[in-house]
């Protein structure tokens, strides 16, 4: 079986979806056989500050996190990253680099001549997309794209996350021949623990008193859209929301709920451990995803919600493959981008007929387990290595 360098922005306990996904498809590889690593940025400021790779004593040994210090445009700043690179290679001395990205440390691979004897096998997670709305981002990515190309050029195949996200990206058009759409998968059964009855008793109580209960779970960050979400609540009197995650964005937030009277229907709890958001999935009547720009690529925290048997409620992003995810009328409803009036009819809609988000939720739980279990996942992945390899 391959020897395989996984390179990675994070990794839990940092809060994201590649980060999840990695998660659980790195042991999943490992028990079917590959020989895994990954080395990854550590998201906390170092209290450490090592020059040659090493371990931090809770990781398991497969695991590096290189120290980095804060964050530049989301990318993280890692002066270390090229030596604790080269040095990786030297000792785990892989067949095959497994880039994921969006990552500007990747493009450390184009100037090492080890990496470069290497196939790279290129996970496109998302485009680096030029946003309407965060203008500095858009402009960095003038220098960013040469890099990017490059890489592409230089792999030997490309992972396209769905055929919708893989058929509208500006920068895969030029590599479609090379590019294979295989979706993300998640570890089913982490999400099939049933809460303590503590943690289901705070998330009753979190609940409070209303006919339809919303979880919405992300970075408040510029693309996510919850202030589209608060303005859909106006509309919704006897609904409540809980809106899960920290992000640049909290404040402005916090303003628009006191400033439109939201404080009773809406909570903003922050970071929660992982049973603590057990609880609130399996409490939860319907999870709300209204993200604006395709750089919401997949929504992995749809998945997690359909595990429990929960429909989604999401944007209909042009190019996107939450429009891929979130199959509407089957698994969820897709509402337009930006409209927060089709989005607060659509939560009517599910407050007004539980019989549909029962359906809804069956089929969600369904397409949970057929299409996105992570075994079959690492399955395809797999095939793709050895195809690779020859």
């Amino acid at each position: 079986m391959p020897r395989i360098l996984h390179i990675g922005k994070y990794y839990p306990p940092f809060a994201g979806g590649i980060e999840n996904f990695m998660a659980d498809l790195l042991p999943e590889q490992q028990a079917q056989g590959d020989e895994v690593y990954a080395l990854v940025h550590d998201h906390r400021l170092p209290g450490w500050n090592p020059v040659l790779p090493l371990h931090q004593a809770a990781d398991p040994d497969w695991l590096f996190r290189c120290p980095s210090y804060g964050r530049l445009l989301y990318a993280p700043v890692a002066p270390h990253f090229p030596l604790w690179f080269s040095r990786l290679l030297k000792r785990i001395q892989p067949d095959i680099l497994h880039f994921h990205l969006p990552n500007t440390s990747a493009f450390w691979a184009l100037l090492s001549p080890s990496a470069r004897k290497i196939p790279w096998v290129l996970h496109w997670h998302s485009d680096v997309v030029s946003s309407d709305i965060h203008k500095q981002l858009a402009l960095a990515y003038r220098l960013y794209q040469p890099f990017e190309q490059a890489l592409l050029k230089r792999s030997a195949a490309i992972i396209a996350t769905s055929p919708l996200y893989q058929q509208a990206s500006p920068a895969l058009a030029p590599w479609q021949p090379k590019t294979h759409t295989i979706s993300l998968g998640m570890d089913l059964k982490k999400y099939q623990k049933m809460p303590t009855p503590q943690d289901q008793q705070w998330a009753e109580k979190s609940w409070g008193d209303s006919r339809l209960r919303i979880l919405c779970i992300g970075r408040m960050t510029y693309y996510k859209g919850h202030e589209v979400l608060l303005q859909a609540l106006e509309q919704l009197p006897d609904v409540h929301l809980i809106l899960v995650g920290k992000g640049e964005m909290r404040e402005t937030l916090q303003q628009h709920i006191q400033q439109a009277g939201l404080s009773k229907q809406v909570s903003l709890p922050g970071y929660l451990e992982d049973a603590q958001l057990q609880a609130l999935f399996t409490t939860c009547d319907c999870f709300c995803l209204p993200s604006l720009e395709r750089t919401e690529a997949f929504g992995v925290v749809l998945m997690e919600a359909m595990s429990y048997g929960k429909p989604c409620v999401a944007s209909n992003i042009p190019g996107s493959g939450v429009g891929w995810v979130v199959q509407d009328g089957k698994n969820g409803l897709l509402v337009p981008v930006r409209d927060a009036d089709a989005l607060a009819t659509a939560l009517q809609q599910l407050t007004q007929q539980p019989a549909l988000r029962q359906q809804l939720g069956e089929n969600a739980a369904i397409d949970a387990q057929q299409r996105f279990a992570i075994q079959p996942v690492a399955e395809q992945i797999q095939a793709l290595y050895r195809d690779i390899l020859g």
